[in-house]
């Protein structure tokens, strides 16, 4: 195979994961780094070094519009990201000293939790009580616009929160992905902050999170430009063209059989793992 057909393929092959990342809110990572290991027979933290790039740009493309659409909170993603940034370097360190195929493993399964967590019903609960005397101090409680008008909520549950956070920057820098599913889950289930919040609140995290896990990748030479350049273009193409689609149709197929040949991949990483093949 040339370089030309491999950049080629590999440009394909990221649209395709910058499409379908957007439209389960799981990110590219979950498709590129699978398909660089299992299609390309890259090593794994070639792959996971060119999926954090790949988050770094498609979070700063994307969050800067919901920050300007006023529904991000700024303040609560800022708290958090110390938390994440913490658990990515963490992380990061911890990939560059463990077996690869052990790495493959929790990344099968992970990735089946992630899908898992993408494909239940969304709740759009509201909490109004201001019960944590922590949210209040640090000015964590905001409001965000809606067609009926602004809308107020409360975040509770800030130390719970924040450990699991802390969580997900160790899964993203150990595995490159963004782990959306679990900051939301964080947000959304445990802190009750209404969903279309802590998604994009969540997205606006993620670069931050990817950047700081990157760094320890690019000082051990994980990060190969050949790689990272197709990979970034056809991610941030897929995603804009995702953007669009879920803005007009009813994804709710889409999103179930993503989640199905995700969690056939992840098996197919589970197996391969185990085996020694990566």
């Amino acid at each position: 195979m040339t370089i030309l057909t491999f950049t080629l393929i590999l440009l394909g092959g990221a649209f395709l994961a910058g499409l379908l990342g957007s439209l389960t809110g799981l990110g590219g990572g979950v498709v590129i780094i699978p398909l660089l290991t299992l299609g390309f027979h890259v090593d794994i933290r070639y792959a996971i070094g060119t999926a954090l790039i790949a988050a770094i740009a498609t979070s700063s493309g994307s969050a800067s519009a919901y920050v300007k659409e006023g529904i991000t909170n700024i303040r609560l993603g800022m708290f958090l990201e110390i938390a994440t940034t913490t658990g990515a370097v963490a992380g990061a360190l911890l990939a560059v000293y463990m077996p690869t195929s052990f790495v493959a493993v929790i990344f099968g399964v992970v990735l089946i939790v992630s899908a898992l967590l993408s494909a239940r019903p969304k709740s759009s609960h509201l909490e109004t009580a201001d019960k944590s005397r922590l949210a209040r101090q640090l000015h964590l409680n905001g409001s965000y616009p809606t067609p009926t008008g602004t809308v107020a909520y409360k975040v509770t549950r800030v130390p719970g929160g924040y450990l699991v956070m802390t969580i997900a920057g160790v899964l993203s820098g150990l595995l490159g992905i963004g782990s959306g599913a679990l900051k939301v889950l964080a947000m959304d289930n445990m802190m009750r902050v209404p969903f279309k919040v802590s998604t994009t609140t969540s997205n606006f995290m993620i670069g931050v999170t990817a950047a700081a896990s990157a760094v320890v990748y690019l000082q051990r030479g994980y990060i190969d430009p050949g790689l990272c350049l197709p990979v970034v273009l056809g991610v941030l193409a897929g995603a804009l063209g995702g953007t669009r689609i879920l803005a007009r149709a009813n994804t709710k197929w889409l999103r179930l059989t993503f989640c199905v040949v995700i969690t056939l991949l992840a098996l197919q990483m589970i197996y391969n793992g185990i085996t020694g093949k990566l």
